[in-house]
């Protein structure tokens, strides 16, 4: 008996997005976007089809793509000055962690004691940010499914930051997934070992699991199609069902089949258990090193 064969029923519930247009649409004051990579870029594509008025929107990126250039006609602020952009409600720093010491002080003149700066940069911790920025920090951690929508943030906020500047945190980082608070910034290290990384682990999944399909006999483009496939698939399902990771594994898995067969080379030891402990430990220990 192979895959799908065992008797079970899944369920599954449908996912409707939340609604964020208004709180996007409430949002007052200038908001200033320093790196608009690809997550910057997501989260700037996110604000404004959510609603963000263009023009409360400035953007720092020295090489700016096509497409960021392109907002320029739409009201978008490219690379003004501090002295241009005025007083300045809202700091997203979306920078790379290895080039905040030097990009960091070149922010600070954007920073009145108002404002409110959400740093999405993996390892740099609040008090660091409060140092060389000022403001009012939030700390958050998004992950690349944020491109679609379907990302996922984990956030934290310091104690001076005040209720109405955390609700505009946490529509800027709710308008590309969805998005969870926690109190502790000691987790943040891994969240990023576990969701800010993750998405780098699903991809390998589908890299290696077609790579054992060529190994298999399959050409390659069939095996491609079919890893490709078989995770997005498993992702959504698992995105849109009531039942737990285990249980719909044990949904697929019959006693003696083929499944069972593959799960104990993926379950015994030294197997996906171990590999991913120590994989998740390696990334929190990393996150914890770009603090230093």
């Amino acid at each position: 008996m192979g895959p799908g064969s065992e008797a079970g029923t899944t369920r599954v519930f449908v996912v409707t997005a939340s609604n964020n247009t208004n709180a996007l649409q409430n949002i007052t004051g200038t908001v200033v976007l320093a790196g608009a990579g690809k997550m910057g870029g997501a989260m700037l594509t996110g604000w404004l089809a959510g609603g963000l008025d263009p023009r409360r929107v400035a953007v720092i990126e020295p090489h700016p793509s096509a497409d960021i250039s392109a907002l320029a006609a739409k009201g978008i602020r490219l690379n003004a000055t501090a002295k241009e952009t005025g007083d300045v409600a809202t700091l997203v720093v979306a920078v790379k962690p290895q080039t905040f010491p030097e990009a960091g002080p070149a922010l600070k003149p954007f920073v009145g004691s108002s404002t409110l700066v959400v740093s999405i940069m993996a390892g740099i911790p609040i008090a660091a940010l409060e140092r060389v920025c000022g403001g009012s920090v939030v700390r958050a951690m998004p992950n690349t499914p944020a491109a679609i929508g379907r990302g996922i943030t984990v956030a934290v906020a310091a104690s001076k930051v005040s209720a109405a500047q955390r609700a505009v945190a946490d529509a800027l980082l709710r308008a590309t997934g969805s998005v969870e608070w926690v109190d502790d910034e000691h987790l943040m290290d891994a969240v990023t070992a576990v969701s800010g990384s993750g998405p780098a682990y699903i991809f390998l999944l589908a890299e290696e699991l077609a790579r054992a399909g060529v190994e298999a006999g399959l050409p390659v483009e069939l095996a491609t199609k079919l890893a490709r496939e078989t995770v997005a698939g498993s992702g959504e399902l698992l995105h849109r069902s009531e039942d737990s990771s285990a249980t719909l594994r044990k949904n697929v898995t019959s006693p003696g089949g083929t499944t069972a067969a593959a799960l104990e080379v993926l379950m015994g030891d030294g197997g996906l258990q171990q590999l991913m402990i120590r994989a998740v430990a390696a990334a929190t220990k990393r996150s914890k090193e770009l603090a230093k």
